[in-house]
């Protein structure tokens, strides 16, 4: 397993997929982008669950990677036309019943989210389930270039899009075939 912090991408149409999306390149390299407690905060603030996150430390960390991994299988069980775990969904569905993050509207037209790790994995959990719930779960798909196992919300118009973000993964697979057809060249 390689471990890298920081880079965050979001481009799964929903943010329980995005934060499942924090491991890449799940059955090769593993590439897990939360191995710190700063590494968590940052996902948090920058997913826009929270401003702050005052009580981001290791037992955190724990919980919120439980919920990450068990919102990845439910998803590719989905996916997969497959039955979804019982514990994973307990998880999710334990998690969900938490208190969401507090927004609140700012006179100078901001909004100001404040919460605890346990309230942001509820908000999450929460798009988990209406996710999986909803018409939407027929629509989730895996990235379809090599190596990248990015679940994400096929919302093109035709049902055809094959890339989790055509900027990352759609260029390089259009890259790799056209060097494939050109002789490496």
């Amino acid at each position: 397993m390689v471990t890298i912090g920081g880079v965050f991408t979001f481009v799964s149409g929903n943010p329980a997929l995005d934060f499942a999306g924090t491991v890449a390149a799940r059955t090769t390299d593993h590439l897990d982008r939360l191995v710190t407690p700063a590494d968590l905060a940052r996902w948090l603030i920058t997913a826009d669950l929270l401003d702050a996150v005052p009580d981001c430390d290791e037992a955190a960390l724990r919980r919120a990677v439980a919920v990450r991994e068990a919102v990845y299988r439910l998803a590719l069980a989905a996916l997969r036309g497959e039955p979804s775990d019982e514990s994973d969904r307990a998880l999710v569905n334990d998690t969900a019943r938490g208190e969401p993050p507090l927004i609140a509207l700012l006179p100078d037209h901001t909004v100001r989210r404040t919460g605890t790790v346990d309230s942001a994995l509820a908000a999450l959990a929460r798009s988990a389930i209406e996710l999986l719930g909803g018409p939407d779960r027929e629509r989730i798909k895996q990235c379809g270039r090599d190596n990248c196992t990015r679940l994400y919300i096929d919302t093109s118009r035709g049902g055809t899009r094959r890339w989790c973000d055509m900027a990352r993964c759609g260029n390089r697979a259009k890259s790799a075939a056209f060097r494939a057809r050109h002789g490496g060249s």
